[in-house]
């Protein structure tokens, strides 16, 4: 299997070719993977359809090495986690597949990279070794190549200033950051951003009350002066992303699926319109596990854009009945 052709589908065909085919690549080299289809009594000979291929709780990131191969990966992505709690660990096999997966996804959506100054206002990410977020920052900062692109963590006041600067400038801005930080400076001193793009990570990570995105997203229009707020949505377990423009539907790159399951059966999955817990198919995660149950709540919709609505309660109880096989 060449790992390039995961990033050149163009047809529904094509992707649900491919994914048959990551599927038995799958099930034959991850022993995690594989022993849990066993338990459902899943495999390559009894699956011909995508939506018949098992998903593999997320929370197994947090005991298991899920890793298609022998173990030589070349970078570690954890999760944050609260103190004392099990983290996810994510073992890359080839760094090079998430490059080209977020490279890919930002260019499909958002055009070359190199047409933007890149902003990030990341303190809960910076604060810790191992965050997939901030390689991926990092990365389209340099690549970005514009001079004022860069990280800016206790650097509120220069922030701002460059904001400033750049709006004057008529520069193409990329700004950013996690929904706290980025609400700390909406609220502290408002702005009107011009040739902006504000996209919140998502993560109030305790530091300000949750609050419902429409709440968020009024608050930071409002504080920056742009009509709409872009989210990214991805996580540790995965090696692709999804983005919404600003009215919350997410939209997937081509190798990336959500689909829906039923909260009560998990093996089900769920009309467009309903809502349930949220599977994603990515197959840049070739060398990991391509098959995830999350514990994020939400639905899709006719177009193929999906809604995250939430978490299920208790998650790492609640969250799949198929951790008790």
């Amino acid at each position: 299997m060449d790992p390039n052709s995961i990033f050149h589908l163009s047809s529904t065909t094509e992707f649900n070719a491919l994914t048959l085919e990551v599927f038995k690549f799958q099930y034959q080299h991850n022993l995690v993977y594989q022993e849990f289809c066993n338990h459902l009594g899943k495999n390559p000979d009894n699956i011909s359809v995508v939506e018949d291929i098992p998903f593999l709780p997320i929370e197994f990131f947090k005991t298991k090495t899920v890793i298609t191969g022998t173990d030589n990966h070349q970078a570690l992505f954890t999760s944050s986690g609260t103190t004392g709690s099990e983290v996810s660990k994510h073992f890359v096999q080839d760094i090079s597949l998430y490059e080209k997966s977020y490279l890919n996804a930002f260019k499909h959506f958002y055009g070359d990279i190199e047409e933007y100054c890149v902003l990030a206002l990341l303190p809960s990410y910076l604060e810790r070794e191992g965050s997939s977020l901030i390689y991926m920052a990092e990365d389209l900062i340099g690549k970005s190549k514009h001079p004022d692109s860069g990280f800016y963590l206790n650097n509120i006041e220069q922030l701002r200033e460059t904001l400033k600067l750049l709006n004057l400038q008529n520069t193409k801005i990329l700004l950013l950051g996690v929904s706290f930080a980025l609400l700390d400076m909406a609220e502290e001193a408002p702005m009107a951003l011009q040739n902006t793009i504000v996209m919140e990570t998502g993560g109030m990570k305790g530091r300000k009350k949750e609050m419902i995105r429409e709440e968020l997203h009024a608050l930071l229009r409002a504080g920056f002066g742009v009509s709409h707020i872009h989210s990214e949505y991805g996580m540790t377990e995965l090696l692709s992303q999804a983005y919404s423009k600003g009215d919350g539907r997410f939209l997937a790159p081509n190798w990336m699926k959500v689909l829906i399951r039923e909260t009560e059966d998990p093996l089900s999955l769920q009309e467009p319109g309903k809502t349930g817990g949220v599977n994603i198919i990515d197959l840049a995660n070739l060398y990991s596990c391509s098959f995830i149950a999350t514990q994020d709540l939400g639905k899709i919709h006719a177009d193929g854009s999906f809604e995250v609505l939430g978490r299920f309660d208790h998650s790492d109880v609640r969250g799949c009945n198929l951790m008790l096989l």
